[in-house]
């Protein structure tokens, strides 16, 4: 595994456990969820098992040309502490190698806001978490970490595409915010049996 590999897939981890989702239960909204607005019953409409397609950037902030690699897969998101956190169970392979991963989801209702924290299984280290919430139907995510030993921001983004489908999107900053640079997409689409 190249070392460019490993940095990206520990970044994407750290995203892309985000977009990974599914488990079992009900996929449809709690007759609460419309009566919280806090957020709090943001992720109900993930609970479930979704099939995802992942492209990560091998690697990212570099000037080398963009390689991205493929995986496909299943994630599962499972709740917890009804529903106001849910764990995502995320495991994708592609002919780089296989992605297994959890990311951690936990409201925090003083802040009115989720912090979501990403584990890659191969080396059982949590990555710092990124905070933020839904608004007009697109998760909205950023946080602080580090790309080879410098700072970077990362933003990740959920955009729920329809009831079946949604778009998981993680980007990179080494500029504070300035600009941005994709490095994980992720597709996830419900799996239907």
């Amino acid at each position: 595994m190249t070392i460019a590999y490993r940095r990206i897939l520990t970044a994407a981890l750290s995203a892309a456990l985000l977009f990974a989702t599914a488990a079992s239960g009900d996929a449809s909204p709690s007759p609460t969820s419309s009566t919280i607005a806090d957020g709090q019953r943001d992720f109900d409409w993930e609970i479930g098992t979704w099939r995802s397609t992942v492209q990560v950037l091998a690697d990212p902030l570099s000037e080398s040309p963009d390689e991205w690699l493929q995986f496909t897969g299943t994630s599962t998101v499972l709740p917890l502490s009804d529903r106001r956190a849910n764990v995502v169970e995320f495991a994708v392979s592609g002919p780089a190698g296989r992605i297994d991963a959890l990311n951690l989801r936990l409201y925090e209702p003083q802040a009115q806001r989720w912090s979501l924290t990403f584990v890659n299984m191969r080396d059982g280290l949590l990555t710092p978490a990124v905070y933020g919430g839904f608004r007009d139907g697109v998760g909205e995510f950023y946080g602080d970490d580090q790309l080879d030993g410098r700072p970077v921001k990362v933003r990740f983004l959920i955009d729920r595409v329809g009831r079946d489908e949604a778009r998981f999107e993680q980007a990179f900053s080494a500029d504070g915010g300035t600009t941005w640079e994709t490095n994980w997409i992720a597709v996830d689409r419900r799996f239907r049996r």
